[in-house]
């Protein structure tokens, strides 16, 4: 097996809104903001190669909407993953498998595109998978009025037409071992419906992609919770549940958000858990 950082271009979102009750005297410096109060914010996703599958986690925004939807953003950087693919010997075609931690437009717009002829939506991926389950997809498909605008009916018909759309088990606890795709997935509520988090044996270590259970370094410590969270008692819940399976086993946080830090590690202080050492996957080996 063999892992990869995609990068998918930065963007931007309101610090408050980032870090919730966290007043900004506090997370702006380690996340400084510009004069609209905007942080710099990643899209970071994750490719798996094994012997028999080509695997990415989540696939960034993507770049159909139109030019007032992401005045709101501020993107910056290369946008989608074909230019990232590239770099490092893949083509879009190559992917077998697109698994998305949740459906919010950030996490699973790059997965479909818009014909720049026809103007029809057509998926990016047209050889892969797509892995949702079904109670995160009915929820993104009848949306809470919090939660409306980041789930987008073009991201999320054109995979349930294609006939390609796949779901995980729903656990009855938190945790599904040995997932179709050959990882674990820890399950999350508070952020939105059945957030999934893969949990990757890699080399002599176990990668934990984040999503937006800990989207940032900075939302290690238990309280730091964004104002997104449709359940922020229950991300509360879920964190310290996490954090401390993290701590036992081990485990590294690979972070799709934070524009600094791709992995870290963790410790535990007088203060709580918090983060050990910052690295990036060519640093394990």
């Amino acid at each position: 097996m063999k892992l990869f950082s995609i990068e998918t271009g930065g963007f931007k979102l309101d610090g408050g809104a980032m870090f919730g009750v966290v007043p900004k005297s506090i997370w702006s410096k380690l996340y400084p903001s510009d004069q609209k109060n905007m942080i710099d914010i990643a899209s970071r996703c994750l490719l798996i190669k094994n012997k028999k599958k080509l695997i990415l986690i989540d696939s960034g925004m993507g770049d159909k909407q139109s030019k007032k939807f992401f005045s709101h953003y501020y993107r910056r950087g290369e946008q989608g993953v074909d230019q990232a693919l590239a770099k490092i010997g893949f083509h879009r075609d190559d992917i077998t498998d697109v698994f998305f931690t949740h459906l919010h437009f950030d996490h699973c717009g790059g997965a479909v595109e818009r014909c720049p002829t026809s103007k029809n939506l057509e998926l990016v991926f047209k050889n892969a998978k797509y892995w949702s389950n079904e109670k995160q997809w009915r929820w993104a498909n009848y949306p809470n009025k919090r939660e409306k605008a980041s789930f987008l009916k073009e991201n999320i018909i054109p995979i349930e037409n294609s006939g390609r759309l796949n779901f995980i088990d729903n656990p009855k606890n938190n945790i599904l071992k040995n997932s179709p795709l050959g990882f674990d997935v820890f399950f999350a509520d508070g952020h939105t419906e059945q957030q999934m988090i893969p949990i990757i044996k890699y080399k002599n270590a176990t990668i934990c992609f984040m999503g937006d259970l800990i989207p940032t370094a900075g939302h290690v410590p238990i309280p730091y919770v964004a104002a997104y969270d449709i359940r922020p008692i229950i991300s509360l819940k879920e964190k310290e549940k996490f954090l401390n399976l993290a701590l036992k086993n081990n485990y590294y946080l690979f972070l799709e958000h934070d524009p600094y830090h791709e992995i870290v590690s963790l410790k535990r202080t007088e203060k709580g858990v918090r983060v050990n050492k910052s690295f990036n996957l060519n640093s394990l080996k």
